[in-house]
């Protein structure tokens, strides 16, 4: 565990130098243990791919005293069911839905069905959430199907896209830019700022992709 400060009233916590399951884990369960034990202490934990931001409360507590906080929690339950949740996210694969599907599937000498196949056999973790409200980064994406990011970002990108870039897939919760291959999709709702939960899924969340039928897709409430 390696702590620094990062301002006035807040540390960052590096947990691993990478983008894995185990980095994420260890993430995780040091989210679970402070807010299961320093509740009142702390204002915000901001969770990424290898490390956590703590920012606390200087009215209860100190940077020293934070640190040494950190550095005694056990951090051992591995096997604890509050340290994420399983979730199933419906997808129109097609080239009507995915614009790069088809490109994919030539880059790689694959089929689409065998792109459909590959993306959706992966179960994905929640790497880390940003870029947008709601947007999860998850990994990791089979070597097979693994495409760099577009030369040039799209000005435009649906709500609801399934995509590629790289070693990572995700889901676009709203409209915006974006530069990574459209696959799919989604028409699960992933991001409602007037819920008391305002996101579908957290870090270290668990995701798999279910293929649908375009009928299915629009009966679900997608839209084309």
């Amino acid at each position: 565990m390696d702590i620094r400060v990062a301002g006035e009233n807040a540390l960052i916590v590096y947990l691993g130098d990478g983008v894995c399951a185990d980095s994420t884990s260890r993430v995780q369960r040091l989210v679970h243990a402070l807010e299961r034990q320093c509740r009142l202490d702390i204002i915000d934990l901001i969770p990424s791919y290898h490390s956590v931001v703590v920012v606390f409360d200087p009215r209860r507590t100190s940077c020293r005293r934070m640190k040494a906080t950190l550095l005694a929690l056990p951090l051992e339950d591995t096997d604890n069911p509050a340290l994420g949740k399983r979730i199933e996210l419906p997808v129109y694969y097609s080239g009507e839905s995915g614009p790069d599907l088809e490109r994919i599937a030539q880059l790689r000498q694959l089929t689409t069905d065998e792109v459909i196949r590959i993306h959706s056999a992966t179960e994905y973790r929640v790497y880390a959430v940003g870029f947008a409200p709601g947007f999860a980064y998850l990994g990791q994406v089979d070597d097979r199907i693994a495409t760099p990011r577009l030369d040039e970002p799209r000005r435009r990108v649906a709500r609801g896209s399934v995509a590629i870039a790289d070693q990572q897939t995700a889901v676009y919760p709203s409209p915006s830019p974006g530069g990574w291959n459209l696959i799919g999709l989604c028409p699960t709702p992933l991001f409602d700022a007037t819920a008391a939960t305002p996101m579908a899924f957290g870090v270290g969340d668990l995701i798999r992709f279910l293929p649908v039928s375009r009928s299915e897709y629009l009966r679900l409430g997608g839209s084309l």
